[in-house]
């Protein structure tokens, strides 16, 4: 895929020849289908003429960009229209007849999906689950509204140089690295998604990004020099194995060295694997021959070979993945795929989309597609009815790095990593998770909440008398079985409340509310310390609401108290409006976010540098050490600064110093501070 490294300021008389280039890029295209594109191109340089980019160039130039990212992906002619067009219903006076008329109704309604798709403003979070709702319906709709999308994000972050205002800026390269980035990957378009973690990486992180561009640049002539001699390795072995191949080498994209550098905590210099081989085969078959010749020349590293061309990933990426250690000692990595392979890999599921000889294929089922499924399966489970809810789904679910189990007949699923059998249990059937009662991968028995190894062939064992467990909620990761346990627990479970991530626990004595006000002997200890809860008199269906003057978060300390009418309302615990609530203390009420277990957790405050992965750091550190995390949050200071709450559960509370050690090693990690957990802790 071509790549837009220049962002050199158009005239209008250079515009021309820029437009003469575009219709040469047009070839792939028939003849026939080549004549509307240039209609749409003319047509879409009158609605905006007059109109400036932030760089001073024409817009035109914009939309003639974005189409140009999708020829580079031999996307279809109706949608290299719509990307000529996309802005006209926003920034022209056209309207969607007029679209209709001149273009037809398909590529009306894809620019109408993508119009659709607003600015997202990362620190107003309503408006940005309001756009993301937007983007995921006009998604499951017709993918290629998220094409275009994609390419019109790739366009705007080559030029943000141009956008004075920092904040803006900043907001924007967060945007992309949260939503767009990990989007391109989904669809399986790893070129797209490691240049928007480049960019977004540069202006996030400008030091490390010109450490790792300087040292890259330092050596190579040192790279070039070995990947010359792999190369020569590599095809020499492969003529005496009488298997055609290609080879291809490559430098790993900034964004990956960071995070190797994160994960390992390591210094650049001590960071080998910097490299990359690519290997193209005839056929599969071939694959596993080459593979084979790759082994025998170099030893291979225990535990990081990957077949997914046996288990493909949900975006039907197929590839097999080594990793060997080579001459003096140095690591590299290898990918071995076939051509038709290669074309998936580098264009995803856009590739279901491309013209082949001129021709279009038939149109692709979108609906066979494991991400529209899942798309499907959230608005149909209504998870877009709560903006937070929603949100939080759609990067549980989607956005992050997921697995492939499979079940006892061979279907694939796919989770979110770190599901345990309770997540696959509720994702065969509602019925199966709420009595299941045991689990066996590759025919061995495991326990419920023990998160599943990928490819993994996993059985559900039922009883009829097994049903759901509050402590079920500290294990599951995804939002189907999050929510069927919160329901059945609602339903079935007298003495509990669940609602918003909170669980209220009722009294087992009846006590009437008036009368439990009067005496004022609310509960102020837990005695069964695997759950935490708040304990009320015996109300049935009693809703737990978050306040909305102070929006409290997981991580956040809360107060609770019964509200006549509207059941249990939920504040921070420095909120100013409590002292304007008449009779608190009668009505005050012991809560607490739903998975704490005061036996074995520990609450720390947390001061960083900023840094925009640092959630996922501390949370790998908590993993690593058999921890888990309770409930969490971080909040940008005014000195553009970072400070977090948190709260893990361990095993035996003397991991907490494992913990601790390994978040203090984080670099941007300035001090960790140890919080006594106080019987007061418990109403926030």
């Amino acid at each position: 895929m071509t790549s837009i490294t220049d962002t050199l300021i158009l005239t209008e008389t250079e515009l021309d020849a820029a437009i003469r280039r575009f219709t040469g890029r047009l070839s792939i295209y028939p003849r026939a289908e080549r004549r509307p594109i240039l209609k749409a191109l003319h047509w879409s340089r009158k609605l905006h003429a007059g109109q400036k980019r932030a760089s001073g160039e024409p817009y035109i130039i914009h939309p003639i960009r974005t189409a140009e990212i999708l020829i580079d992906f031999k996307l279809d002619p109706q949608t290299i229209k719509g990307a000529l067009l996309h802005d006209a219903l926003e920034d022209t006076e056209a309207t969607k007849d007029d679209i209709v008329k001149n273009f037809g109704a398909e590529v009306a309604t894809l620019i109408e999906g993508v119009t659709k798709i607003d600015y997202v403003n990362v620190g107003t979070k309503t408006r940005k689950t309001e756009s993301l709702r937007k983007m995921i319906w006009a998604m499951v709709d017709d993918l290629r509204v998220i094409f275009i999308k994609l390419a019109d994000k790739r366009h705007n972050m080559h030029t943000l140089q141009y956008i004075s205002e920092d904040d803006r800026r900043d907001r924007i390269v967060q945007e992309c690295l949260e939503i767009y980035a990990p989007m391109a990957g989904k669809l399986g378009m790893s070129s797209l998604k490691s240049e928007l973690e480049d960019i977004s990486f540069k202006y996030l992180h400008p030091d490390f990004y010109t450490l790792i561009r300087d040292h890259v640049v330092l050596k190579k002539e040192e790279r070039r020099l070995y990947l010359e001699y792999i190369q020569a390795n590599l095809l020499q072995a492969a003529a005496k194995a009488r298997v055609k191949i290609e080879v291809s080498t490559r430098a790993k994209h900034f964004y990956s060295i960071y995070r190797k550098m994160k994960d390992r905590d390591k210094d650049i210099d001590d960071i080998y694997d910097l490299l990359g081989v690519r290997i193209i085969c005839e056929s599969a078959v071939a694959c596993y021959t080459i593979l084979g010749v790759v082994h025998s020349l170099w030893a291979p590293f225990e535990g990081r070979f990957k077949d997914y061309i046996a288990c493909p990933k949900s975006n039907g990426y197929r590839s097999l993945h080594t990793s060997v250690l080579t001459e003096g000692a140095r690591p590299l990595e290898i990918q071995i795929r076939s051509r038709s392979m290669h074309e998936t890999a580098e264009y995803g599921i856009a590739a279901h989309w491309a013209y082949k000889e001129g021709r279009r294929g038939k149109e692709p089922q979108v609906s066979r597609f494991a991400l529209i499924e899942q798309l499907k399966d959230l608005r149909d489970e209504g998870y877009d009815d709560d903006a937070g809810i929603f949100l939080d789904a759609i990067k549980r679910d989607v956005l992050q790095d997921s697995i492939i189990v499979y079940t006892p007949k061979g279907d694939p699923i796919e989770l979110p990593e770190g599901s345990t059998a309770i997540d696959f249990a509720y994702h065969i059937h509602s019925e199966i998770g709420d009595h299941c009662m045991g689990a066996k991968a590759n025919g061995t028995i495991i326990p419920l909440t023990r998160p599943l190894t990928n490819t993994h062939t996993i059985q559900i064992l039922t009883a009829i008398h097994a049903q759901p467990h509050v402590n079920w909620l500290k294990h599951v990761r995804s939002t189907r079985a999050r929510n069927k346990i919160r329901s059945w627990l609602n339903h079935h479970e007298t003495d509990v409340i669940i609602d918003r991530n909170i669980v209220a626990r009722k009294k087992k004595i009846p006590i009437p509310i008036k009368e439990a006000a009067a005496s004022n002997k609310l509960e102020k200890k837990v005695f069964d310390l695997s759950k935490i809860g708040i304990s009320i008199a015996n109300e049935r269906n009693v809703m737990i609401k978050i306040s909305r003057c102070c929006s409290p978060v997981p991580g956040d300390r809360i107060i609770g108290y019964i509200s006549h009418g509207r059941g249990i309302i939920v504040h921070g615990e420095n909120c100013p409006n409590l002292k304007g609530i008449a009779n608190f203390d009668d009505r005050r009420i012991q809560v607490n976010w739903e998975t704490a277990n005061p036996g074995n957790t520990q609450r720390f405050r947390i001061h960083s540098s900023y840094a925009h992965d640092l959630f996922s750091k501390i949370e790998g550190a908590i993993r690593k050490y058999r921890g888990h995390l309770v409930s969490g949050s971080l909040n940008e200071t005014e000195r553009g600064e970072l400070e977090g709450f948190f709260t893990v559960e361990v095993e035996n509370i003397d991991d907490f110093g494992k913990i601790s050690r390994g978040i203090r090693a984080i670099p941007s990690v300035l001090s960790i501070l140890k919080i006594q957990v106080s019987q007061n802790d418990y109403y926030g």
